[in-house]
């Protein structure tokens, strides 16, 4: 794997955490399946590439947030307020963002950004050389890992981290569990969406199809992390997310550069995220084996010896 690949693979890892990141919110700690993702993603596209293309690249990730937010409180509002099932939620905001996007994107199916100042090429003036942006999309990710570690440790993070523990606890402590839903799933689909806008500016183009299967991509690399680095404090969890992303993009840069057919590259990546999501049950089987075969070695052991 050459240089320029690898921190090609770190820089797109980098950014695809903060979708894994928006996840660990969600499904991790606000236990709620959101698939509102796929879509969301997609949202940051479309909002990034159309005010780059008004030459605002900076406002673009800023109105990224914003909109990934009101898609989350869109979910919300329907899980809270019309006790949808949380599922069923994500799906119907999904469907509704694949026409919103396609608004937003002028009814087009691609937006090419060729030649539009980016938030990496400003950077370029000030950072010039091959690591421009790796240098501006780690900096971006820390700010905004920073900001999540600091909001979870503050008294709302608590309340939202206490509402997937024990809603009725939350209910009981006069909090208002279906706000802490609501705060959780905004801030989770703007971190979506700010991935999404980091993205369209990197690789000079949104596609309507951008997000598809965002968020088994994002619950993979959120589930290699935590096999890898475990799960514990925020901070460790946090980390986890992005060496996650990071290992999971390496993985599918692999299999690129051994020559894998492009249309083999979807059941690659469908045995990773499966390989992934399983790997705790997988792990717990191969150590029940383990155990039986000790067990029975001792047993032989003590026959031999009687």
């Amino acid at each position: 794997m050459s240089l320029t690949l690898l921190q090609g693979t770190l820089e797109q890892g980098l950014i695809y955490s903060l979708v894994a990141l928006g996840l660990f919110l969600s499904f991790r700690i606000l236990n709620v399946a959101d698939l509102t993702v796929d879509g969301g993603f997609t949202l940051g596209c479309a909002v990034s590439a159309v005010a780059t293309l008004a030459g605002h690249p900076i406002l673009g990730l800023f109105m990224a947030l914003i909109a990934g937010s009101l898609a989350g409180g869109v979910t919300a509002l329907l899980q809270t307020k019309l006790k949808v099932p949380s599922i069923l939620a994500g799906i119907i905001t999904m469907t509704a963002l694949y026409s919103i996007n396609l608004m937003i994107m002028g009814n087009r199916a691609n937006v090419p950004l060729l030649k539009k100042d980016t938030v990496y090429t400003m950077a370029a003036q000030w950072l010039p050389g091959p690591y421009t942006k790796l240098i501006v999309i780690t900096v971006i990710v820390l700010i905004v890992s920073l900001l999540m570690l600091l909001f979870l440790k503050s008294g709302a993070g608590l309340s939202v981290r206490a509402t997937g523990d024990n809603p009725d606890l939350v209910r009981s402590s006069s909090i208002n569990p279906e706000w802490t839903i609501t705060l959780g799933l905004c801030i989770a689909n703007a971190l979506v969406s700010l991935s999404g806008a980091m993205l369209a500016q990197y690789q000079l183009y949104s596609e309507i199809t951008t997000g598809t299967g965002m968020v088994v991509i994002g619950l993979a690399s959120l589930i290699i992390g935590e096999a890898i680095i475990g799960r514990g404090s925020m901070i460790r969890c946090i980390i986890g997310t992005m060496v996650g992303s990071i290992i999971y993009r390496l993985i599918i840069a692999f299999a690129i550069t051994t020559s894998l057919s492009a249309s083999n590259l979807k059941l690659i990546s469908a045995i990773i995220v499966a390989l992934s999501i399983s790997w705790p049950a997988i792990k717990e089987k191969i150590e029940l084996a383990r155990l039986k075969r000790n067990a029975k070695k001792d047993l032989n052991s003590s026959s031999r010896e009687d």
